[in-house]
């Protein structure tokens, strides 16, 4: 029998607060549920598949409501564990944020230069708020399963129960098994800004380099002050 690989997660890990439920930090699945409602009108049955996919063995299981920020700490949580190689996308999408759209057109196509994910018809998927290289890590680390407008509790179960299988195993169009956690250090980190309005990011490169530089340096002193307490 081959050993599948497995490491640690970063500490600090999951890094961003939010509506999520932590699981088992060695599966190699999270499950993301889009909630097209407001949180304090959250149906029993978004609830329900949140469960499930925690119950089925996901590392992280959560609802997901904006394509920018939120996204953004969906990203973040993900590349401080090397050991999740896929994420499950399902529920209803949301008219409003178009959620499902976006995450896999950020799979399909990545950003541009102004930070947009390409493709995708949401009204404002921009990725402000984190370094380019942590959304590079994200595509490359995971594999997308899109279950939206389709997803049951019963195949949330079977897609979670096929990601941890030895061999690869048929789950509707994809061929899935547990091949192990990403060759690479966990990327562990909190967003600092909330920008959403492209008014206000950075206008070229250099702007977004002194941005970046300035969020490295605000998680030192972070790490510094920390140390202290």
């Amino acid at each position: 029998m081959t050993e599948i690989r497995k490491s640690e997660p970063a500490d600090g890990y999951p890094p961003e607060e939010g509506c999520y439920l932590r699981g088992n930090d060695y599966s190699p699945v999270a499950v993301v549920v889009i909630l097209k409602w407001r949180r304090e009108e959250l149906p029993q049955s978004i609830e329900q598949l949140v469960r499930t996919g925690l119950e089925s063995g996901a590392a992280l299981a959560g609802t997901l409501q904006t394509e920018n920020v939120g996204l953004e700490k969906v990203i973040c949580n993900i590349v401080a564990n090397p050991n999740i190689r896929y994420l499950i996308v399902c529920g209803p999408e949301s008219p409003g944020h178009s959620v499902g759209d976006c995450i896999r057109a950020l799979y399909e196509k990545g950003i541009d230069k102004n930070r947009r994910i390409i493709g995708t018809k949401a009204p404002a998927p921009y990725l402000f708020n984190i370094p380019r290289h942590w959304i590079d890590r994200f595509t490359e680390q995971t594999k997308l399963i899109d279950l939206v407008d389709e997803g049951t509790p019963e195949t949330i179960k079977d897609a979670v129960w096929s990601c941890y299988q030895e061999k690869p195993t048929r789950f509707k169009n994809y061929e899935l098994f547990d091949i192990g956690a990403y060759q690479g250090e966990p990327i562990c980190g909190k967003i600092t800004w909330k920008i959403t309005n492209p008014a206000y990011a950075p206008k070229n490169e250099r702007e977004q380099d002194a941005l970046e530089k300035m969020q490295e340096l605000i998680k030192n002193l972070r790490k510094k002050a920390n140390g202290k307490n």
